[in-house]
């Protein structure tokens, strides 16, 4: 995968080093876990200029630069050391199904009727786990520390598809940590299923889930007792203790996100519920706008944006180019206060027909989509510390005392670090020189033309 030629025997100095000292590295400040070391250089990315020094795989210490590194350095000249990142919101059991499910002609309905058809026909233990395992393969390759995966949860699949997942967990354990959500219409909850649903997420360690429109519907949620399914959803939550991540208004008209907030105040679970997607905000009016996220606000809601593939859907018309982006109003909910992290979504299947499970090209492209630049400081935490807090997980961060999963880049700035794919980087997982060979598409060549 990489050219290390920018590196002279950066390999086998970082094979099982039980002490290094990474030299002259930049990391954003919004990146680390603690304040900068006392008279560290900042420079005008909001990046700080320190040694990062390296015992036995976890970060032993983080001081300003020195001008000598000392016999355990490796020189890394101001290059961008970054933490591995996460992937708060993906959809594994989909991916890498293009060429092999229908066509979707890349619209929202047609995803729908194309992913139910591809299940329907090939969703068996044998078929999810080997394209689970493409698609972790891949993340690995490129520096992905965590995933929360939603997980297609109709009855009759949701068994198959939670026991893939639970192998894949432990398959992957120590290298990239798993968490799984339900994920269904939301009128799933009405009967007797919704909580069997509830127990098999409960069992797995999951996090209760859903759509919040009807079965079928696209358009807004179709459903006239949506605060009476928000209720049963959320009793089934709170009686499992399990948390909640909801797929919320991913259309131009849709009026779910102030419902759910509201059910997570009268249910007290205030900071446990995530909202993805959340389109129909971004066309709302200034002050209805204000108002709904004020209300987000009290609710203590988590917003996570997947702006590749709201793009790709919203606003798809045959032979008319898009009027509107489909995205988020970030800056607006980080003004709030409100934790928003960005996510990579699908992956090479009907709702989305392209990506890698690369956590830094979705950061470069939420930077240039959400317009996260000038100035750029904050916008490093949508990919690391803020799924991170999501995820309840101590990862996406450098901070003394974690574990030294790190990325070096080939890159001296922000923008440096945006204009190019970086496929020559270097990973660390726990110290040790990680770079992998991302997997062949020829894992997945029998079933993609079945």
């Amino acid at each position: 995968m990489n050219d290390l030629s920018l590196f002279p025997s950066l390999a086998a100095r970082l094979a099982r080093p039980e002490r290094i000292r990474l030299a002259k590295a930049r990391v954003p400040v919004a990146l680390l876990a603690d304040d900068v070391p006392g008279g560290a250089e900042v420079d005008r990315d909001g990046s700080a200029f320190v040694d990062i020094l390296v015992e036995n795989g976890r970060i032993a210490a983080i001081t300003p630069a020195l001008a000598d590194g000392g016999e355990d350095a490796v020189a890394l000249d101001g290059r961008h050391v970054w933490p591995l990142l996460i992937d708060a919101h993906a959809h594994l059991d989909k991916g890498h199904t293009m060429g092999r499910a229908p066509d979707s002609g890349g619209t929202h309905p047609g995803a729908r009727a194309a992913t139910t058809a591809d299940r329907l026909a090939h969703w068996n233990a044998d078929d999810l786990l080997r394209r689970m395992e493409f698609g972790l393969a891949t993340a690995d390759a490129h520096g992905v520390a965590a995933i929360r995966t939603h997980l297609d949860s109709h009855e009759g699949q949701a068994e198959i598809t939670w026991s893939a997942f639970a192998e894949m967990r432990q398959r992957w354990k120590g290298c990239i940590t798993l968490q799984a959500a339900g994920l269904v219409p939301l009128d799933a909850y009405r009967d007797d299923y919704g909580a069997r649903l509830a127990d098999i997420v409960a069992v797995h360690g999951g996090l209760l889930g859903g759509v919040t429109r009807a079965s079928g519907g696209t358009h807004g949620s179709g459903l006239d007792d949506i605060d009476l399914l928000l209720d049963r959803l959320f009793a089934l939550a709170k009686e499992r203790e399990l948390d909640i991540d909801l797929h919320v208004d991913e259309a131009a008209q849709a009026d779910a996100l102030p419902h759910v907030a509201r059910a997570a105040i009268r249910h007290g679970y205030e900071g446990r519920v995530t909202c993805g997607h959340c389109c129909s905000l971004a066309l709302l009016g200034e002050q209805e706008l204000r108002d709904t996220i004020a209300l987000i606000a009290d609710a203590g809601l988590s917003i996570i944006t997947l702006p590749t593939v709201n793009m790709y859907l919203q606003d798809r018309e045959d032979g008319r180019t898009p009027r509107w982006r489909g995205v988020t109003p970030v800056q607006e909910l980080q003004a709030a206060g409100i934790p928003v992290a960005a996510a990579g979504d699908n992956c090479r299947d009907p709702f989305f027909a392209y990506g890698d499970h690369d956590m830094l090209d979705t950061w470069r492209q939420a930077v240039r989509i959400l317009h996260l630049d000038h100035p750029y400081a904050d916008a490093p935490a949508l990919a690391g510390p803020a799924p991170g807090g999501i995820m309840g997980i101590d990862a996406g961060t450098i901070g003394v005392d974690r574990p030294a999963d790190l990325m070096i880049l080939e890159a001296w700035s922000l923008d440096q670090l945006i204009a190019r794919p970086h496929s020559d980087r270097v990973l660390l997982r726990k110290g040790i020189f990680a770079n992998r060979t991302l997997p062949s598409y020829s894992m997945l060549t029998d079933f993609q033309t079945a």
